[in-house]
């Protein structure tokens, strides 16, 4: 009887043993499997941008000046400039200086993280951000898009000089290499990740001026005038002075002479 109570104590002590030993385990295998995602967690990087060389404080970035690096993902939440933004710091001014291979922080640019500001802060000083009414095939299809440059060129109805009370239409570039604000709503802040958007879609433009520059668009718009864009290649930068107004005199005489320089241009020698 006594080695029957003995069997049984000890067969309950081993059970007992186990369950407390499979405790053990079970709270050791969880500890570790939190340790192991906090370490995976810790380790898991994020591509940002970084500077390719040394710049000093007032450096305005260009696309050349850009490279990627990569660092922690808890990091690269922390005002880090992530590689899908690249678009937002071309402009942008160093607030401090960057060694090469520094990831760029909001902090280290002037006005710091564009999508925390509004248009205002997209003006640069002594210039005015003024919408104008230009949409359609009046902003190439549609195809205009905030960081575009294009020039402005009106078509007006002016009185003819040799005709008493008559009117002529006269067509004349206005401004050249004007920067694009805005097309419609849509700035370049809110397009950054937004390139499978559609074009047109808007009938007005905000551009980037003088005051000067405004008053006379402002003229423009109330003479009736219509305003057209012409897109510029993005590195183009050339300024044309003594630019003609066009009238039906001006399309007759200068006709065939446009042509000919035309076809010049495209076989690449003089056409007879």
């Amino acid at each position: 009887m006594k080695q029957r109570v003995i069997l049984i104590v000890s067969v309950v002590v081993g059970l007992i043993a186990a369950l407390l030993t499979g405790q053990y385990l079970n709270a050791k295998d969880r500890e570790y499997r939190t340790m192991k995602a906090k370490l995976t967690r810790d380790n898991r990087t994020v591509a940002v941008i970084a500077v390719r060389r040394n710049l000093p404080a007032g450096t305005v970035l260009i696309r050349d000046d850009l490279g990627a690096t990569d660092v922690p993902e808890s990091i690269g939440r922390r005002n880090i400039v992530a590689l899908q933004d690249a678009n937002m710091v071309c402009g942008k001014k160093l607030a401090r200086s960057l060694e090469a291979g520094t990831a760029i922080s909001w902090l280290d640019l002037e006005g710091g993280d564009p999508l925390n500001n509004g248009l205002a802060s997209d003006i640069n000083n002594g210039q005015r951000a003024i919408s104008i009414s230009v949409g359609g095939a009046a902003a190439v299809s549609g195809m205009v898009r905030p960081n575009d440059h294009v020039d402005v060129l009106g078509t007006f109805s002016f009185p003819a000089a040799a005709k008493g009370g008559d009117v002529e239409m006269v067509t004349l570039t206005l401004l050249q290499n004007v920067l694009i604000l805005a097309t419609g709503r849509d700035t370049a802040k809110n397009q950054i990740n937004a390139a499978d958007r559609t074009a047109g879609g808007y009938s007005t433009v905000t551009i980037e001026v003088s005051p000067r520059e405004a008053e006379m668009l402002v003229f423009a718009e109330q003479a009736r005038g219509r305003l057209v864009l012409t897109l510029r290649h993005p590195a183009d930068v050339t300024y044309l002075t003594d630019l003609p107004r066009v009238d039906f005199s001006k399309i007759h005489d200068s006709i065939t002479t446009l042509n000919r320089s035309r076809q010049e241009k495209l076989m690449g020698k003089p056409s007879r």
